[in-house]
This record gives C-alpha cells, sequence and structure tokens, in this order.
C-alpha cells in the first residue's frame, strides 16, 4: 500500500456539550510540519497533537484545525478586573474634564485587548483523552484517503513502468542495423579520404571493434531492466514511506536511459528514448507526492 502525500480527514464527536470537529489536512512538502488553527483552551496540547500528526501521518505538511461548538464554545471566560479599572477610571476622569458622557465607556472598555481573555485553566485527564483519541482518529481518516489516491497513483505507475520495459523490447529490432550502419560509415570515409591500398585492414578491425564496443548498450538495457524490477518491488512493498526511494530509483532509470539515447546513433531509437523519457517524467512527478 502507497500513501499520496496530499489528502484530508474530517472528525466529528460530541464531549459533554460540546461538539468538537477536527480537521487536518496534508500537502506535499520534503519537510514534516503541523500548522495549527486550535481554541485557546487547546493551546497547551498543541505540541502533543503535533507530536500524534506527525508520528502517524508520517510525512507531509499538515494543517489542523479544530472547532468547538455548543455551551460557551468550549470557552471559559474571565474579565480583568483591575486593567478594566484602569481603563473605566481614567476615562471617567477625562470625561469629567471634557464634559461628555460616560455611559459607552462598559462596552468600549470590554473590547479592548487583555480585558476579557479565555481562563486559562488546565485541562483534565477525560477531557485530553478524547482529544488525543479524535487526533488519532483524524489522522487514521487523513490515511484512509490518502491510501485511497496512493491506490490510483499505483495503477498508474506501474502502467508507466511497464510502458518503458516495453520501449526498452521495442529498440532490440534496431541495434542490430545500427551497428551495421555504423560500420559502412565509418569505412567509406575511410575510402573517400585516404586511398584503399593505404588501408591497414587488421587495424581497422582493431578500431572498429573498440569504437563500436562504445556504442553497446547492453549494460545499460540490463540495468534499466534491473530498475524497472526494483521500482515495482519497492511500490508493492509494505513499507509506508517509500516517496524518496521511488525518487531515487527514478533517477537512475533517467541515467540509463540518457545514456542509451546519447549512444543510440539511429533516429528508431532515439524515437524511443523519447518516449521512455515522457514516462519517466511523469513517474518523477508522482513519485513526489508519495509518502
Amino acid at each position: 500500500m502507497i500513501l499520496s502525500m496530499t489528502g484530508f480527514g474530517r472528525v466529528v464527536e460530541q464531549f459533554k456539550d460540546w461538539s468538537i470537529t477536527l480537521e487536518i489536512k496534508s500537502l506535499n512538502s520534503k519537510l514534516s510540519d503541523v500548522r495549527f488553527r486550535l481554541p485557546l483552551r487547546y493551546r497547551e496540547k498543541e505540541i502533543e497533537m503535533r507530536s500524534i500528526i506527525l508520528d502517524k501521518g508520517i510525512r507531509g505538511k499538515f494543517e489542523a484545525t479544530l472547532d468547538v461548538s455548543g455551551k460557551d464554545n468550549g470557552q471559559l471566560y474571565a474579565i480583568n478586573h483591575d486593567l478594566f479599572k484602569l481603563y473605566y477610571n481614567d476615562l471617567k476622569e477625562l470625561a469629567n474634564d471634557l464634559n461628555f458622557s460616560s455611559d459607552s465607556f462598559v462596552s468600549d472598555i470590554l473590547q479592548i485587548q487583555g480585558v476579557v481573555d479565555v481562563a486559562q485553566i488546565g485541562i483534565e485527564e477525560e477531557e485530553w483523552n478524547f482529544l488525543s483519541q479524535l487526533t488519532i482518529k483524524a489522522v487514521k481518516a487523513l490515511n484512509d484517503y490518502r491510501a485511497s489516491e496512493g491506490n490510483a497513483m499505483l495503477k498508474d505507475f506501474d502502467k508507466r513502468v511497464s510502458n518503458i520495459s516495453n520501449f526498452l523490447k521495442e529498440i532490440e529490432q534496431f541495434e542490430g542495423g545500427r551497428v551495421e550502419k555504423v560500420k559502412q560509415r565509418i569505412k567509406q570515409s575511410l575510402e573517400e579520404n585516404i586511398r584503399k591500398e593505404n588501408i591497414d585492414e587488421n587495424r581497422f578491425e582493431q578500431e572498429l571493434i573498440f569504437y563500436l564496443e562504445r556504442l553497446d548498450i547492453n549494460e545499460e538495457k540490463v540495468r534499466l531492466t534491473q530498475h524497472c524490477k526494483y521500482f515495482l518491488e519497492v511500490l508493492n512493498s509494505n513499507d509506508l514511506q517509500i516517496g524518496r526511494k521511488l525518487t531515487f530509483i527514478a533517477q537512475e532509470m533517467g541515467r540509463e536511459i540518457n545514456t542509451i539515447g546519447s549512444k543510440a546513433y539511429s533516429s528508431d531509437i532515439q524515437r524511443i528514448v523519447v518516449k521512455m523519457k515522457d514516462e519517466l517524467e511523469k513517474i518523477k512527478e508522482q513519485a513526489a507526492n508519495i509518502v
């Protein structure tokens, strides 16, 4: 099973008089991180929730939003009496000096930052147990979504790797003719520029063999075949975190395809190489979005 790095999970459950919703969205990212939107009441548990999401979410950039609705929205409010009195007395004194009404002071002062705040009351064990289980369930919902996306990607990977393997087999029909064409081209060039009686046939054959060896692509074909098999093995393994490994294998596949193209000396083989590169680019794009 493979997991897409992008996904979405949502869980809604009841705790006492509150309906609590936790949504987690994951995005493609090389580095793992979590961004939270939490009511102030739950800020003290942000580190613990982050640990759960990173552990069970495995890899990606996560955005978690916790929403509480119901009685008091799960918040306990408190008024800072000293701060309220300070503002009120100063404003009342100013009103007396300037001779204007102080009737609206109360509502205005309550809007000032710090006058009304959420009471910093610790979360009891029962509530934290609920919240931690809610986080685990939300990550599971996220991973179920990612697994569904990963299943579609698995089929696409299998198809594209198979296409590369099939293209590689198509090259064989052009290899024999390619070598003969290169041999005739070199011989013709020699005969046109050097008198035939001055050509050392033995030396010519030795140099030709050396040159053709440099054009040989059998090793590249064997390695590319092995890379394709290994890619599928990793893809179908039980390891959940395979994105980086698939990316590395795809890079090795690209090296072999590029070398085959540079050694081709055949328009027919070059056309096949272009097709393989096209399939490989799509594989790389997909691999970058695997956990």
